[in-house]
């Protein structure tokens, strides 16, 4: 089978993260409440601690990979930034100055700031003051429509991109004197100002989601409500964008696995990969856990079909051509919220990733591009 290991956590997953070494996992079980897991063994995770401080659900997790710290944030508005000191996760409020949800959060490059989006229209960059020992805030208001769903960080630790519910894709200077550095490069991010709006990109007619940077940071994509994911190349005044339409549902977030490979999960229950070719242009290349390549028109594709191969082997039940879920032999049963890369930091392309969201599975895809390794979760499990 494809599963290589089952253990029992929760009825659902908001959001996880996985610690520097990859061997702890924080999760939200739909609650307001994060859960720490550790592997003991392959086939053996421990919940040692739970952290409790928010009063409703927690919409987003990161756990930096340098400085060992979780950020939470939930849509109680409040944001809390986690150490751990001896034995205990100790938390630090974080001013917010939300009067809406916080929506998703993420720790920069260089892990001094973090950004968190939230149902307010606006963005919180928050940055550790030094002298009065807490985390504060500065807002960027007044440029989105709706809510923000999802935010990237450049390589560049300055620009942020943004995706919002108005079905713009957004790109803000975060330049913060006295935190970030200036570059002596003429025209570099450090010249404009905190706020500043560099790109907005109006190819979606509908939600935005997931937006992403790719590793080199010289492309970024995101995806819309309407089956649709973007790519754009050369971000400033004069950007190169594309999009492509693809069948069946629409995705929730994206992540780059190297510059020319990005996977997409969503409300089809299925990672699902893109690629670009030699002239730059992307396309759909295939179901992850399809039997063969999807007849996109693209011959790009069929390079794939073996390094993917079949993850999951022959369905007791018989499938229909109104079961096309189950055709492309998907593990998750609901739909996929969120993807999460592993690896060691400094690493140009991302060999596993987990993928978690409504159904009863958080999913580790190993690098050997086999099989996944699904945690179902159950909350009697201690």
């Amino acid at each position: 089978m494809a599963v290589v290991d089952v253990h029992r956590f929760a009825e659902s997953i908001t959001c996880h993260a996985w610690s520097p070494d990859l061997s702890m996992v924080a999760l939200c079980p739909n609650s307001t409440e994060v859960h720490i897991y550790k592997s003991l063994s392959q086939d053996h995770w421990e919940r040692l601690h739970v952290l409790q401080k928010h009063d409703q659900i927690v919409s987003g997790i990161d756990w930096s990979s340098k400085s060992n710290k979780i950020v939470t944030v939930s849509h109680d508005r409040n944001s809390y930034v986690w150490s751990l000191e001896g034995a205990e996760w100790v938390p630090t409020l974080v001013i917010l100055r939300l009067n809406r949800a916080a929506l998703c959060v993420q720790w920069s490059p260089k892990e001094n700031k973090f950004a968190v989006g939230s149902g307010a229209k606006t963005v919180c960059i928050c940055y550790y003051e030094q002298e009065n020992n807490w985390w504060v805030s500065k807002l960027i208001r007044k440029r989105h429509e709706s809510s923000v769903t999802s935010v990237a960080w450049h390589p560049n630790n300055v620009l942020l991109a943004t995706t919002s519910t108005d079905g713009k894709c957004r790109v803000f200077s975060t330049f913060i004197k006295g935190v970030d550095t200036k570059d002596s490069k003429a025209g570099s991010p450090a010249e404009t100002k905190f706020g500043e709006q560099i790109l907005q990109l109006d190819l979606s007619y509908s939600w935005a989601f997931g937006v992403k940077w790719s590793p080199s940071g010289n492309t970024l994509a995101y995806v819309g409500h309407s089956s649709m994911i973007y790519f754009v190349d050369d971000v400033g005044p004069s950007p190169l964008a594309q999009s492509v339409a693809f069948r069946d549902l629409p995705l929730r977030d994206v992540l780059f696995i190297s510059e020319k490979m990005v996977i997409g999960v969503g409300y089809d229950s299925n990672p699902m990969v893109f690629a670009a070719d030699d002239t730059g242009i992307w396309s759909f290349i295939r179901y992850i856990g399809e039997k063969k390549a999807a007849s996109s028109g693209s011959s790009y594709s069929s390079q794939f079909s073996e390094a993917f191969g079949k993850f999951y082997g022959s369905q007791s039940k018989s499938t229909t051509a109104n079961d096309a879920s189950d055709s492309r032999g998907g593990v998750h049963d609901n739909s996929i919220t969120s993807i999460v890369p592993l690896g060691k930091g400094g690493s140009p392309k991302v060999m596993r990733f987990s993928t978690s969201g409504q159904s009863l599975n958080l999913n580790l895809y190993n690098p050997s591009w086999n099989h996944p390794i699904q945690f179902i979760q159950n909350d009697r499990f201690h």
